[in-house]
């Protein structure tokens, strides 16, 4: 997810009343939410080989047992020397250091639980397993979520600030509303993807009764929940659809993947370290050729939109597109 949404996410958990349980206990929350995020210092390298160096080592389990040791630390360090230097806020509360831990915990362990929720990937196992992992659910940037978190947190500080009882209750209700959010649109990703499977296998049990290993992915769209982009492959076609939760499923025409769409990748892979990389990353790789120059695409983000963010190409030679490489 964007970060944002991650800080919004640390922010309703303080006001949901845990920051009232330490000093620094807000502060904590919101930077415990981004700091897995510190593998975005890959983006630096240029072309495309951050795709799989990004939420992998730092949003895995020794992160997250790490960062969070390391943070508590930092924010001890920070109260202390604004201590030494007279800056210490009055109205801050004491550091309960147990507390401050606890937090850093919560905070961080909410960033790859968001992650995991879009299509893009995350390595929640890194670095014992390079496996990714998607949920499908939740576009990137969701709007809703936004709204959602927003509101909670300002009507609750508003009641906060105005000294009310119980002025945590908005923030536990946009927290159960997210919560609901993200469950209904599983629902609804699960619901769209066992609907194109049952027409995929229909129709190959027509032309062919043994083949029936066709990948689904019922990708989240921007702003318009109920509705999804379904991708589908196998090993010779691949193709796309839409799902509409109160217009149903439409399928359009297959599109045939070339013989050198299969066996020419483990040679594009060697070709640069940006291939190497992006075929280490994608989901649903697309390789088309004119003439000697191969273009790799991931099915998941080939809208124009996109433009060439989610691709790489390398030269091949004409003799490798005709015959699998030795």
């Amino acid at each position: 997810m964007d970060n944002l949404t991650h800080s919004l996410a640390g922010a309703v958990l303080g006001q949901m009343g845990l920051k009232k349980k330490t000093g620094l206990g807000m502060a904590t929350l919101i930077i415990a939410a981004n700091i897995p995020d510190i593998d975005a210092v890959a983006t630096l390298l240029g072309g495309v080989q951050h795709l799989a160096l990004r939420r992998g080592i730092t949003h895995g389990p020794i992160a997250m047992l790490v960062l969070p040791l390391l943070l508590t630390g930092i924010m001890i360090w920070f109260d202390r020397w604004q201590t030494k230097r007279g800056k210490r806020p009055a109205d801050r509360l004491p550091i309960h250091k147990g507390w401050l831990l606890a937090l850093a915990y919560i905070g961080c362990l909410s960033h790859p639980a968001l992650d995991w929720l879009n299509s893009y990937g995350i390595r929640l196992l890194e670095p014992f397993s390079s496996q990714w992992f998607y949920g499908d659910s939740i576009f990137i940037i969701d709007i809703w979520i936004w709204a959602a978190l927003i509101a909670g947190l300002w009507v609750s500080r508003r009641r906060e600030k105005k000294g009310l009882r119980n002025w945590q209750r908005p923030a536990w209700t946009s927290f159960a509303a997210v919560c609901a959010y993200i469950f209904a649109n599983g629902l609804i990703t699960g619901q769209a993807e066992a609907e194109a499977k049952t027409v995929l296998d229909s129709k190959a049990s027509a032309v062919a009764p043994d083949d029936s290993r066709d990948t689904v992915v019922a990708n989240p769209l921007p702003l318009l929940f109920w509705k999804r982009e379904i991708l589908w492959r196998n090993e010779s076609a691949y193709g796309s659809g839409a799902y509409d939760l109160f217009g149903g499923l439409v399928l359009n025409e297959k599109q045939r993947i070339p013989d050198y769409g299969r066996f020419l990748v483990p040679q594009i892979a060697r070709a640069s370290d940006d291939a190497a990389a992006f075929l280490f990353w994608s989901r649903m790789p697309i390789v088309k050729a004119v003439g000697a120059r191969v273009t790799v695409r991931d099915q998941r983000f080939m809208d124009p939109l996109v433009g060439d963010r989610f691709s790489v190409r390398v030269n091949v030679r004409k003799d490798r597109l005709a015959r699998p490489a030795p």
